[in-house]
């Protein structure tokens, strides 16, 4: 649970997320984000800057700490880098320091109310901004997004995005609109992309995405009927691919590797 106005003591150990503009400091040794008590690590006076508790991870409390763009008074604790080097190495440390960068976004995009224009102030008991002077209460921004891995016989549906590095191919995944359910916006967003529908639609597992602040709703289908067609706004390319000559795919520690994993071991059971 997220605590607004908790700070830690002196000679408490520790996790220090410091973030600015979606980026975390990144030390250079393991465990790649500055732990350890306040006293004995390189920070500057506090006092100045807005420092929230964000929860526990591995049985010691995780402080949020929102730095100013440019800031140089964290220099000797590391490098402000993306979240995404954490994913790779660290899973539970990502998933706090996403946490730590979707709290500072939602923070610092709330000072104000969007009903009045007055001030916005933090709540102690829960995690939420409300005016000053209209009580108008605002939350932070949870964007829904499903995310699928269609077979077909042994082959697995991919498809690379335009913002999608070179050679990378993943599966489907779309935002969920106003309205919708789950499922609905599960048809919606295969029938948009690739011209198919689809069946035997299961739920298997969620991860929360924070660029900036999506939450991925992770699902197995099958094909059904069409041609693939693809919408050439959001891919490049796309195709079905045999699970033994599969490209380049997303790695460890992301939703839609597992769900291809997954997809895999399905197909192998059903041959």
């Amino acid at each position: 649970m997220v605590k607004p106005n908790v700070r830690p003591a002196a000679d408490e150990p520790c996790w220090w997320f410091i973030v600015v503009a979606g980026e975390v400091i990144v030390t250079d040794a393991s465990p790649r984000v500055p732990f350890g008590c306040q006293a004995d690590l390189p920070l500057p006076d506090l006092q100045d800057y807005t420092v929230l508790q964000l929860g526990e991870l591995r049985e010691r409390p995780c402080y949020l700490v929102m730095a100013d763009y440019g800031d140089q008074q964290f220099s000797g604790l590391g490098e402000f880098q993306s979240l995404r080097v954490l994913l790779f190495e660290d899973e539970a440390l990502f998933a706090m320091a996403g946490r730590a960068s979707q709290v500072a976004e939602f923070l610092l995009t709330h000072r104000y109310c969007g009903r009045c224009g007055s001030r916005m102030e933090t709540i102690e008991w829960e995690l939420a901004t409300q005016c000053s002077r209209c009580s108008h209460r605002c939350y932070p921004r949870i964007s829904p997004c499903i995310i699928v891995a269609i077979r077909r016989g042994r082959q697995l549906l991919l498809a690379r995005g335009k913002r999608h590095k070179a050679g990378l191919y993943s599966i489907l995944a779309g935002f969920v609109e106003t309205g919708e359910s789950l499922e609905q916006a599960l048809h919606r967003e295969v029938m948009e992309e690739a011209g198919i529908e689809v069946n035997q639609l299961q739920y298997h597992f969620s991860q929360p995405w924070p660029f900036p602040h999506s939450l991925m709703m992770g699902y197995t289908a099958v094909w059904q009927a069409g041609q693939l067609r693809l919408d050439p706004l959001e891919l490049e390319q796309g195709d079905w691919f045999d699970i033994d000559q599969l490209p380049q795919t997303p790695p460890a520690g992301t939703i839609a590797h597992r769900l291809i994993e997954l997809s895999k071991a399905l197909i192998t059971a059903e041959s």
